[in-house]
């Protein structure tokens, strides 16, 4: 049986959807290019996964509103739920959406594909998180035991943050010209999707390139075990960002300050009060997860809630080595605006 029939039950719906996302933003591409609306209207992509709490404090507590009513701006906030880094991009470009939640890997691809067009760059960063490549396949001990037999789930084959930290790990296995080497048995398949079927077993698909709370819900199966941490590779590092084109923070300052403060004050009130952060998460997403087992992932001391981009420039760095992208940044601030440059950031 092939792959994409015995993952049918997983993630064909989400698939469906992708696939109608995927023609409305090839119509988008092909119609005229809408024109910038005016102040006090945002529209926020965001994914899944608690890397992207900050975004569901903000709209729980309508922290854009309240700071742009400090404005004398009344501003409506637009909210739509994407996967993976290629479909977050494709949504920016084509008008869709303003703000992009999404990993540094779709950042730097976006950042280096409209460098002096569009000029998409950072706004800032939704904190720091472990991503933990998990597999069910006891074979499976380094990414050096992945075979043609198994298969990774990442959100967006070799865009996505999951897919460069592969890359980057091949790189240090078997050397920069092997980067890719691993890309092969990479699938795009969203976080729920691919947790469900890593958990149930039984098909082609044996690891996944997760993010929390996904990859804990994984590793409670006693069959499924941790290849590889993002922090063996980096440290402690931003991989989730929120980026915007030039045009739309120069043409809508004060909605994009009230944006800037809003995610400011959700930082402060994740990282200090954890228990509100998980009912926020629970409330706003309607995830079903023990609320106890969700508080003891926030507590983790390698996750930490905060707008300041952190040790985001190696990768950058990687990337253009590579040829991945072509244009070298000279610092993190390169491809981050100004309002974060402001901050002691990397």
């Amino acid at each position: 049986m092939s792959l994409s029939k015995r993952l049918f039950p997983f993630f064909l719906p989400r698939r469906l959807a992708a696939i109608g996302l995927s023609l409305t933003l090839v119509s988008a591409g092909l119609a005229v290019p809408e024109t910038a609306h005016a102040e006090g209207r945002i529209r926020i992509a965001e994914q899944f996964g608690i890397v992207y709490l900050l975004l569901n404090v903000v709209r729980d507590q309508q922290l854009i509103e309240k700071y742009g009513k400090a404005q004398g701006l009344d501003i409506e906030v637009d909210w739509t739920q994407l996967s993976g880094g290629s479909a977050v991009n494709d949504a920016l470009l084509s008008g869709s959406i303003d703000i992009a939640g999404a990993g540094t890997g779709p950042l730097f691809t976006i950042w280096d594909r409209t460098y002096g067009r569009q000029n998409v760059k950072g706004v800032a960063s939704l904190g720091n998180f472990p991503y933990y490549l998990v597999s069910n396949n006891p074979k499976v001990k380094t990414i050096a035991d992945f075979t043609e037999k198994d298969r990774i789930a990442v959100p967006a084959v070799s865009v996505s943050i999951q897919s460069r930290f592969l890359q980057y790990a091949a790189a240090k296995q078997w050397g920069d010209k092997e980067y890719a080497r691993l890309d092969k048995y990479t699938i795009a398949v969203p976080h729920p999707d691919a947790t469900a079927a890593l958990v149930a077993g039984g098909t082609e698909l044996t690891a996944h390139f997760s993010n929390p709370p996904f990859q804990n819900q994984a590793l409670e199966n006693p069959n499924v075990h941790v290849v590889l941490n993002s922090y063996d590779l980096f440290g402690p590092n931003s991989p989730t960002v929120l980026f915007s084109t030039e045009k739309f923070r120069d043409e809508n300052p004060k909605t994009f300050q009230a944006f800037i403060d809003a995610l400011n004050e959700a930082a402060q009130f994740a990282q200090s009060n954890k228990a509100a952060a998980a009912d926020t998460y629970i409330r706003v997403t309607g995830a079903k997860i023990d609320r106890a087992k969700l508080l003891k992932i926030l507590e983790n001391d390698q996750i930490e809630f905060t707008t300041v981009p952190k040790n985001t420039y190696p990768l950058a760095d990687f990337l253009y080595r590579v040829g991945a992208i072509k244009h070298k940044p000279a610092s993190w601030q390169d491809y981050f605006f100004e309002q974060a440059k402001a901050v002691p950031g990397s």
